[in-house]
């Protein structure tokens, strides 16, 4: 099963994986990243592939 990493050295949590997949990614109340679910399922694949593509700090991956 696949599943979305951040590499959280890297993340600036500037919120566009949140944009692009709300469901799986969030910015907490302290402005930190954090992953709700890290699954990545055939229903959700293309928004966090999307999220993946436009981290501005590479900070994302997909680890099959």
């Amino acid at each position: 099963m696949a599943k979305v990493i951040a590499d959280f050295d890297l993340c600036e949590s500037n919120g566009m994986c949140e944009a692009f997949a709300p469901d799986v990614f969030e910015i907490d109340d302290d402005d930190y990243l954090q992953i709700a679910d890290p699954t990545v399922t055939d229903e959700n694949r293309d928004r966090v592939e999307q999220a993946v593509a436009g981290c501005p700090k590479a900070a994302l991956r997909i680890e099959e």
